[in-house]
């Protein structure tokens, strides 16, 4: 034995190097190539998604958010909410306090039960408590749109081993879909997987949308789920491209309302001057038609050039209306008509107001003509501007305040009306969902009237993927 001793000790103070880095290197070797091989072994049908958007693993896209997770509420297509999480909620104190009862049973993907210390919203200036069976909220002010907010799914975080020496932070939530791994380039994710029982989901993030076609192209995605526009590979063999209409966004004309070129008479008319799609496609307002809130018949500016030269004519702008369209490489081709549709406008009332006998100086007729100028940038200025011609996303419930009432600083329109005001502070107050109805169909009713922007149409999306 001690002859074997001497001679194991030997060979390791002569080659005990070379046997440390053998097993260093096994053991790395073997921690890349079984995940490796078990999952070329693992038959789940895997779908290869390309998402456009610059996400960290604590933003990542509400779309992977609800496969791996739940909120304490849920929204339906119509913007009802219903208990999720939540067994059910009260409100109380006049509207300033939201006290949710955790359903029993619920279990994270770790198998422990959710209890109401493990719900964490980011919720500025709200105080939080829990007891044993409720999470209750304090807000500052009432906000009847507050169980909207916690429909957003919950999380905890895990540090989970990776490579037998290192740790990742690692989400687990409450859905049907685990997250299994990621990728990221400093704080960006660039990959992650989500698996199911019987399939996985690879979605991987691209800048722009020409960099995620280029990667269908390449073949390194099979599927593009939210494109602006088809692109040129609808016409490829075994690609099958989608069409789908968004009730939840718009397209629109913003005025800016401050700017002495947009009194109520121009806005009008170059809305009735506008060409819109009809049907399902056309916007005629601010809020979702899928909603409870919405307006049915309310007021709508489809294409009446002879409402339109009456309404400049009406009031005879002081200046001629040289007017600076901004917008974005997506709406390019809508801008060109709109610009075509104003300075037509303008052509017709400028021969109207010649031939019009109450109009004693003719020399004020110029001013009736439109000259359209467009301005292309990927990053429109909403602090700069006279028109702009953008989309915009519309929240589950009907409350518009930030975008509306005149002290937002996100009112970038520079709107301005008290009725309105008062009509929104009213509407996220009260919990009633008759009274919050009638109170958003008059901000409706009067918001079209005053003709802030121009709304032309839902926006449209497109999934292109391989057969």
């Amino acid at each position: 034995m001690r002859k074997l001793y001497w001679y194991i000790t030997a060979y390791f103070k002569k080659h005990g190097w070379i046997f440390a880095v053998s097993v260093a290197g096994a053991l790395i070797v073997f921690s890349f190539s079984i995940p490796a091989i078990a999952q070329r072994l693992e038959r789940k049908p895997r779908h290869y998604i390309g998402l456009i958007g610059k996400h960290t693993l604590y933003n990542l896209p509400l779309s992977i958010q609800n496969q791996l997770s739940a909120g304490l509420t849920k929204t339906a297509q119509d913007g009802t909410v219903n208990p999720y999480l939540a067994e059910r909620w009260a409100i109380e104190d006049g509207g300033k306090i939201y006290r949710f009862v955790i359903k029993k049973g619920v279990r994270w993907q770790d198998g422990q039960e959710l209890k109401p210390d493990d719900v964490e919203y980011n919720l500025p200036d709200v105080e939080i408590l829990t007891t044993p069976n409720d999470i209750i909220f304090k807000l500052p002010d009432e906000y009847a749109p507050f169980p909207t907010i916690v429909a957003q799914p919950i999380f905890k975080t895990v540090q989970k081993k990776y490579l037998m020496f290192f740790k990742q932070p690692m989400l687990i939530g409450i859905g049907k879909y685990t997250l299994e791994s990621y990728k990221h380039d400093g704080q960006k994710i660039t990959e992650i997987v989500l698996s199911g029982i019987n399939e996985k989901f690879i979605y991987r993030f691209y800048f722009t949308e020409d960099e995620a076609v280029l990667a269908f192209k390449r073949g390194e995605v099979d599927e593009l789920p939210d494109l602006s526009s088809p692109h040129d590979v609808s016409g490829w063999p075994n690609v099958e491209v989608n069409k789908q209409m968004n009730n939840d966004r718009y397209l629109a004309v913003f005025f800016n309302n401050s700017h002495p070129l947009f009194p109520k008479s121009v806005r009008q008319a170059l809305s009735y001057a506008t060409n819109k799609p009809e049907g399902k496609e056309g916007a005629l307002g601010p809020i979702n038609p899928d909603s409870w809130a919405y307006l049915e018949g309310g007021k709508s500016y489809n294409y009446d050039l002879d409402r339109a030269i009456e309404r400049i004519l009406d009031e005879i702008p002081p200046e001629p209306l040289n007017i600076e369209l901004t917008t974005t490489d997506n709406f390019v081709t809508e801008a060109e008509q709109i610009k075509q549709d104003w300075e037509k406008l303008g052509m017709e009332t400028y021969q109207a107001c010649l031939n019009k006998n109450t109009v004693s100086d003719k020399d004020q007729c110029v001013n009736t003509k439109v000259q359209v100028n467009i301005r292309v940038t990927n990053f429109p200025d909403t602090s700069n501007f006279q028109a702009l011609l953008i989309g915009q996303e519309i929240p589950s419930d009907p409350d518009q305040y930030h975008l509306w009432h005149s002290q937002q600083g996100t009112n970038f329109t520079g709107y301005k009306n008290t009725r309105i005001d008062a009509l929104l502070e009213k509407g996220r107050k009260i919990a009633e969902k008759n009274e919050r109805k009638a109170i958003y169909q008059e901000f409706q009713q009067f918001l079209l009237e005053d003709a802030p922007a121009v709304f032309l149409k839902h926006l449209a999306s497109y999934e292109v993927k391989r057969k």
